[in-house]
């Protein structure tokens, strides 16, 4: 609760420091209660993609970046509805497995987390628009708060628990370090204690780049500037819980990892696959040499080629990069063991395969190829599309089936 300079309730002694964190925080929680997944599936769609999450591996991954982090507390980013995924059933799983704190992009999410898991900590990164503060304050979720403006608001609203960022380098959200120094300077906020100070590496996933030491300096500094004013520290993301040199401090914030994405490009990926991508073959054809395959006949078969259709397009997020040309090599899927490229440009609703290479009989309509899975994984995709996986799983569209397991 806030409570202004020279005020203070019963339970708080005079001058006792206005708190922005919660003091819950400072003794252990109790177990986050179990979770019954309420996932129905959607209604059939027989021209649709399955999408099926383990979430098993989820929690799996998250267990092993809490070990990682340990004794730092581990929490979740489940922004952009889980990275894809889902919000609801994604955080309820990883409330499940012992996850406590959650962080989203926008109040609308944190909205959904909170009718999911009651009573987690939420944030919300991208700061406090105004205009929010009351809502903010009813749902009892927490902002990161990144200018001199929106602390002030903040106040003005009542206040309550909540982060403050600080920019060690990335050059998009968060307080400069002129702003801390005035925020440190000034005697309107001696008395105020946020919940954490947190920052964002530029590319933690590079671990020689001189910028992750840069900004570990930046934001030791920073913290020494702010002092008592800061109950926490919160640096790492997903890939910072492998760089051997870069302190945990007192909380993490993988996102990527946890959903399968590796974390230490270049290397084995260390986390459990979560998302497996189905789609359902139309029609098989065969064409002749120098016959052209999609679009604009981009693709040209340089053999006796069989070409399955499968139900599935750039409408459901498969990125139209992932087309296959003259020109250049694009996507490909797994039917029965055979690796098959695509053929063509992606439309809408439709990608073409060369299934020549697969088993005899393999490719028939009703036949499904895997898209994800069966050994590739999101940042195959990703490479070859010529983007990153987080666009790759927060492309995934709303026609897919999508079934939720555990293993």
């Amino acid at each position: 609760m806030f409570v202004s300079r020279g005020a203070h309730c019963a339970s708080q002694e005079p001058n006792a420091p206005f708190s922005l964190f919660d003091a819950r925080e400072s003794r252990a929680l109790a177990p986050s209660p179990v979770f019954r997944l309420n996932t129905p599936m959607d209604s059939p769609n027989p021209h649709g993609g399955i999408l099926t999450v383990d979430l098993g591996a989820l929690a799996a991954n998250w267990r092993l970046l809490k070990d990682r982090a340990a004794p730092a507390e581990c929490s979740a980013v489940v922004k952009a509805d889980a990275y894809g995924l889902g919000i609801e059933p994604v955080v309820q799983a990883l409330a499940k497995a012992g996850c406590h704190t959650f962080f989203v992009a926008h109040l609308g999410e944190a909205a959904r987390v909170r009718k999911t898991a009651p009573l987690a900590h939420i944030y919300v990164l991208n700061g406090m628009p105004p205009g929010s503060e009351a809502p903010f304050v009813q749902q009892r979720v927490r902002p990161v708060l990144g200018t001199l403006g929106e602390l002030k608001r903040w106040r003005q609203a009542g206040g309550g628990p909540a982060a403050l960022h600080v920019d060690t380098g990335m050059n998009r959200l968060g307080l400069s370090l002129a702003d801390v120094q005035a925020l440190a300077a000034s005697p309107d906020w001696t008395h105020v204690v946020f919940d954490f100070a947190m920052s964002h590496f530029v590319a933690s996933e590079e671990p020689e780049n001189p910028l992750n030491h840069a900004q570990e300096q930046r934001f030791e500094r920073v913290a020494a500037m702010l002092g008592g004013r800061v109950k926490r520290r919160s640096l790492a993301n997903s890939s910072a819980h492998f760089l051997p040199h870069v302190p945990r401090y007192d909380l993490t914030r993988p996102g990527y990892a946890l959903y399968g994405g590796n974390p230490t490009p270049g290397q084995p990926n260390p986390m459990r696959p979560v998302v497996r991508l189905e789609a359902t073959i139309l029609q098989v054809r065969t064409v002749e040499p120098a016959d052209h395959v999609g679009y604009n006949a981009q693709w040209t078969a340089a053999r006796q080629t069989r070409i399955a259709t499968v139900s599935l397009g750039y409408a459901d997020g498969w990125l139209r990069s992932l087309s296959a040309t003259d020109a250049r090599p694009g996507g490909f899927a797994m039917l029965h063991g055979a690796r098959c490229p695509f053929a063509g440009r992606i439309s809408m609703d439709l990608i073409t395969i060369d299934v020549t290479d697969a088993p005899e009989g393999a490719a028939k309509a009703g036949e499904t190829v895997t898209l994800l899975g069966d050994g590739i994984g999101v940042d195959d995709v990703a490479a070859a599309a010529g983007t990153n996986g987080y666009e790759i799983l927060t492309s995934l569209g709303g026609r897919y089936q999508r079934r939720f397991v555990v293993t």
